[in-house]
């Protein structure tokens, strides 16, 4: 569609009806995005000129429900797109010419059949769009020029992974520009992944540009990493009658890679034990067995980890069938007990290199004392550590929870969510 009847149309509430379906909670949401829409549209035109025929797409960033470290193991994770998006306003270009500008980024430009790694591209997001076009090429799939203008309200460093929600929308871009939609959201996701490991230089698993890709509640299955399994979960969170937040304890993550890396280096070391390579493959009876030589050659931590990943790995089942059932009470129960797991076994609430910032902890411990007898819920969420705790507040309470947590943690550290059907997708 032409941009100019695009604008039109959006203005004239043609679109109310989708927007209410992808972005949730009433007109009120729904005209603020058509102004956002009619925005990132005139930026697409300052850029790239009027009269082109163009399409709107749009990517959540992601929250994880549960499997708190469990997906690096090959076990099980119970993750949700959120209304938080990335969208992109994008067309096709000639010649193979990709210009993407980011709000508040400068402008990328490459071309779609350049796809050979540059030296010193690595860490930008040229080389994501660069690997995403080789993604695409290398696995048979059309791929040619588009110019696009992103804007992204996925909170960085929150937690909600703002670059698979990045990837994803790229992703989503090509397929809907070049491949009819055909290419399936899993697709997509291991094509993001993919651009991140192999281009942009930083190792990562699949869950977060999973999550982002099919949306909803869903439960992945990680036990063949190259293929893993994607079980839309149906629930209608909107009528639970509970909020769900994020907590940003605005900790310092710098310096906290070794900490990050240890868990799932010992928790390897713990499956080596039994000749496997991760704990997924590891009979947990055998495990409880043989918990003096574990503890032998992996050390006491390497065993509560361990025992953290085989209850937190049968608790997402657990989750996803609680959630199935319609049953909420015991969907919360689970969450807080993985809370509780993660702090207890996992250990991945402070650094032991820096025990004067324990934001996280004091979050869980705010949370449970908030939350008591009020039928909520709080876990780590996440990678930990100096991260974010996610929280699910009863409606009525809402406000004076977030009153009380922003008085300790800072104003804007409590975020309200809302889990979104829909994962990558054209929304015109």
């Amino acid at each position: 569609m032409l941009s100019a009847q695009l604008k039109k149309e959006i203005e004239q509430g043609k679109l109310r009806d989708r927007l209410l379906r992808v972005y949730g909670n009433g007109p009120a949401e729904a005209a603020e995005q058509e102004k956002r829409l009619l925005s990132a549209i005139t930026e697409f035109e300052k850029l790239y000129g009027e009269g082109r025929d163009i399409s709107i797409f749009s990517a959540p960033g992601r929250t994880e429900i549960g499997g708190n470290h469990t997906d690096h193991q090959g076990g099980r994770v119970l993750a949700a797109g959120v209304n938080l998006d990335a969208v992109a306003v994008a067309s096709k270009a000639p010649g193979g010419e990709v210009r993407v500008k980011s709000e508040g980024f400068p402008e990328d430009a490459l071309n779609a059949a350049d796809t050979d790694k540059r030296a010193g591209e690595s860490g930008r997001s040229s080389t994501l769009i660069r690997g995403i076009c080789a993604g695409f090429k290398n696995a048979g799939y059309n791929v040619g020029g588009f110019y696009a203008y992103t804007s992204s309200r996925v909170l960085t460093g929150s937690g909600l992974s703002s670059s698979a929600a990045f990837e994803v929308l790229v992703g989503t871009a090509v397929n809907g520009l070049y491949c009819g939609g055909a290419v399936q959201p899993l697709a997509i996701a291991q094509i993001g992944r993919y651009a991140e490991n192999e281009y942009y230089g930083k190792p990562c698993g699949l869950m977060d540009q999973a999550a982002s890709a099919v949306g909803g509640f869903t439960m992945l299955d990680f036990s063949d990493s190259e293929n893993p399994r994607a079980e839309k979960i149906p629930f209608d969170f909107a009528s639970c009658g509970d909020t769900l937040c994020i907590i940003d304890t605005k900790g310092n993550h710098q310096d906290l890679t070794p900490d990050y890396a240890a868990i799932p280096r010992e928790m390897k070391l713990a499956a080596a034990c039994f000749g496997k390579s991760v704990l997924s493959e590891v009979d947990e009876k055998d495990f409880f067995s043989n918990i003096p030589e574990v503890r032998s050659k992996a050390g006491d931590r390497a065993v509560l980890r361990a025992i953290h990943f085989f209850a937190e790995n049968r608790r997402v089942t657990l989750e996803a069938q609680a959630l199935k059932n319609s049953d909420f009470s015991e969907f919360k129960r689970l969450v807080n007990e993985s809370g509780r797991s993660s702090f207890q076994y996992l250990q991945n609430v402070y650094s032991p290199s820096q025990v004067k910032e324990q934001g996280v902890s004091l979050a869980a411990a705010l949370c449970e004392k908030l939350l008591a007898g009020r039928g909520g819920a709080w876990r780590v969420h996440g990678g930990g550590f100096a991260g974010t705790v996610q929280a699910y507040v009863p409606c009525g309470y809402f406000d004076e929870f977030k009153k009380y947590i922003e008085s300790v943690f800072g104003e804007k550290t409590c975020h309200r969510l809302r889990v979104r059907p829909d994962g990558g997708i054209k929304i015109i």
